[in-house]
């Protein structure tokens, strides 16, 4: 085979389609974005009885999304058991230099790093926090090199793609230690990431937002007026996934928050409605609106927001989270809240995805 141009894109010539990457890849994905994890256990099941996976990435693939599918639906042993029977990501098994046949001047792993990530995430779901966060940190150092990698072969799409990827396990290794309210920790890790140039607006709002909760809130609106400094500029490092519209919404929630935080509630609402006015889809937006509304004593108003959120962009605003708040303002609000809440969870039953937790209703 000829060596192809390096002046052409070979995603766009050798792909033309996801089905093209792998067996009915387009089918896969659009079961999961529809949440029908269910049905993708079904199909990769019927995939492998029928011996449809021809070549050896085709079986990554579907593996990958048959833990996925198995994460999603909280499986989480039955995920790790799948995901164990890989044994070494490493090995020459899952390298395309193994199979020149198969995979003509191509090298490297073909291991999903969705893999790579939900291997360092299962631990934690089955109780073994330490091992979890060893391996996402085992994983940042990992991408590190790849980028390193990446960069002394002066390949900036990967760079691009590797870093985006970084952002991704950081923001992950964030939130898990502040769930165990480790805030030192995150704001060590944050601001490592600031004195290396790293420019991400999101992980420069999450050192705000941890500031906050340490009760340093002059710390907070400094790192919020940067994120709107860089807005202004028109400064993104590109690793980041922010539209322009995502990107003036996050400026504008840091706004509302500070608000939210000082109890000029009316002020968050205007911050809140102009996110929404942007982006209709902006589920933290509508909630939070929804919660100055309810500290404003406008119950009423504050129901109707969150209703017509759902109604507006169910596959969107329909997270636990929301509803829960739904629910709390129909148990105020009405008398009758029983019968409320049980047809709010007979309409989640027809719409939700297949690992949306219904008992967030409360019936």
């Amino acid at each position: 085979m000829d060596e192809p141009s390096p002046t052409t894109d070979p995603l766009r010539n050798q792909f033309a389609s996801l089905n093209d990457l792998a067996h009915e890849l387009a089918s896969l994905e659009d079961l999961a974005m529809r949440g029908s994890w269910r049905s993708i256990l079904d199909k990769v099941s019927l995939a492998r009885s029928l011996n449809l996976l021809a070549n050896p990435h085709d079986h990554l693939i579907y593996l990958s999304y048959n833990v996925l599918a198995l994460s999603k639906l909280r499986r989480f042993a039955d995920a790790s058991n799948e995901l164990d029977s890989l044994h070494d990501f490493n090995s020459h098994h899952y390298k395309y230099e193994t199979y020149p046949q198969l995979y003509p001047n191509r090298s490297g792993s073909m291991v999903p790093f969705s893999l790579r990530f939900m291997h360092a995430q299962l631990p934690i779901k089955l109780g073994n926090r330490q091992e979890g966060l060893d391996r996402f940190y085992f994983l940042l150092n990992f991408i590190s090199q790849k980028i390193k990698e990446k960069e002394s072969n002066n390949l900036q799409e990967s760079v691009k793609i590797w870093k985006r990827r970084e952002n991704s396990v950081l923001n992950c290794l964030i939130g898990h230690h502040l769930g165990n309210k480790e805030f030192n920790v995150c704001l060590d890790l944050i601001k490592d990431l600031i004195k290396h140039d790293y420019l991400d607006p999101v992980l420069i709002s999450k050192l705000g937002y941890i500031q906050m909760q340490v009760g340093d809130l002059e710390g907070a609106k400094i790192s919020f007026s940067r994120v709107e400094t860089m807005l202004n500029e028109g400064k993104n490092d590109g690793y980041s996934f922010l539209t322009e519209v995502a990107f003036r919404n996050l400026v504008s929630r840091n706004k509302a928050l500070v608000y939210l935080v000082g109890k000029d509630y009316v002020s968050a609402v205007r911050e809140y409605e102009e996110c929404i006015e942007r982006d209709h889809t902006d589920v933290v937006a509508i909630n939070n609106k929804a919660l100055c509304l309810m500290y404003l004593r406008d119950l009423s108003d504050s129901i109707k927001v969150l209703e017509n959120g759902l109604e507006r962009v169910p596959t969107r605003a329909l997270n636990e989270t929301l509803v829960i708040n739904l629910c709390s303002m129909y148990e105020l609000a009405y008398v009758n809240h029983s019968e409320i809440k049980r047809t709010l969870s007979n309409w989640i039953a027809r719409v939700a995805p297949d690992d949306f937790d219904a008992s967030c209703t409360r019936v």
